[in-house]
């Protein structure tokens, strides 16, 4: 496979994919989504390691519920039961299973720089389920084909993002496709969250509500310890999507979340799966959307 070719077919980050590829993307999914039966053997005989060396559960289901259903042999692979503990470099892991004849690699790590870097030497396609706090393309993907769903069209919509803006991939990965569509983007993040290197367009918690998306990021709690917030009901009362917030957005607009979700911390309980929240829709959507990522890298 030519270094070309290798490029078209992975998937590293929305940052520097062209819009009329997203959208091709957006359109096989689809396609994927509208088509009748669960298992459609387009890819047999091939093989697609899922390999995980940061913890995850609903990217990796959504991911192997993707190839499943084209048909090819899953392989996966936790950093947690690995030889990566015993001091194995991810490098050797991947070039392990590349050497024994995968056809294409779903990664997902917390060090960033690394998956550029084994882009340029590992020969498969490599398919990024979140590196580090820099990019998470399957997410953001999913997320506009959830909003092109709902809104017929990206173009002129305002998405406000909701929390640490500062540490998320999510948010990241969100902006650069957006703004390829000519959707406006809006943070909303205490000050301590905020990313200088990103930029962007930092709102407050009343002017957030008022965009057609309001997006709300997981609160690491983790985050507690080392200061960055006081206490998850300080965060709440703050930057929480609380009854009473949510009673002031539009009619027309919806509620996202990439998920695992901290109840009562960034949104309240019953609003996660109120009529305007689309958060199950999401994870729903991310099926076909990676089936149309993993057939592409395949194809």
């Amino acid at each position: 496979m030519t270094v070309t070719q290798l490029k078209q077919r992975s998937l590293l980050g929305l940052k520097e994919l062209e819009r009329e590829e997203i959208e091709s993307i957006l359109d096989r999914a689809q396609y994927w989504e509208n088509h009748p039966s669960k298992v459609n053997a387009i890819a047999p005989g091939k093989f697609v390691a899922n390999m995980f060396f940061e913890n995850s559960t609903r990217t990796r289901f959504s991911f192997e519920v993707a190839e499943k259903r084209l048909g090819t042999e899953v392989l996966n692979f936790s950093a947690a039961v690995s030889s990566v503990q015993k001091g194995e470099s991810i490098y050797d892991t991947v070039r392990t299973l590349e050497s024994m004849g995968i056809d294409a690699g779903v990664i997902r790590l917390k060090p960033i720089g690394v998956l550029a870097e084994l882009a340029t030497k590992i020969k498969v396609p490599l398919i990024n389920a979140g590196d580090g706090n820099n990019e998470h393309p399957t997410q953001a993907l999913l997320d506009l084909y959830t909003m092109r769903k709902q809104f017929g069209d990206l173009k002129g919509l305002t998405v406000a993002i909701i929390g640490d803006i500062l540490h998320s991939r999510v948010a990241r990965s969100n902006l650069w496709a957006l703004t390829k569509f000519g959707a406006k983007v809006v943070f909303c993040a205490p000050e301590n969250m905020q990313s200088a290197e990103l930029g962007g367009t930092y709102v407050s918690m009343e002017e957030a509500l008022k965009a057609d998306v309001i997006m709300m990021l997981r609160v690491q709690l983790e985050r507690h310890e080392s200061g960055m917030i006081k206490s998850a009901e300080e965060y709440r009362e703050h930057y929480g999507l609380t009854v009473e917030r949510a009673s002031k957005i539009s009619s027309h607009s919806i509620i996202m979340h990439p998920a695992p979700i901290n109840r009562n911390v960034e949104i309240d309980d019953e609003l996660v799966e109120h009529p305007q929240s689309r958060i199950f829709t999401q994870m729903q959507n991310g099926v076909p959307v990676r089936m149309a990522v993993i057939e592409r890298a395949l194809n």
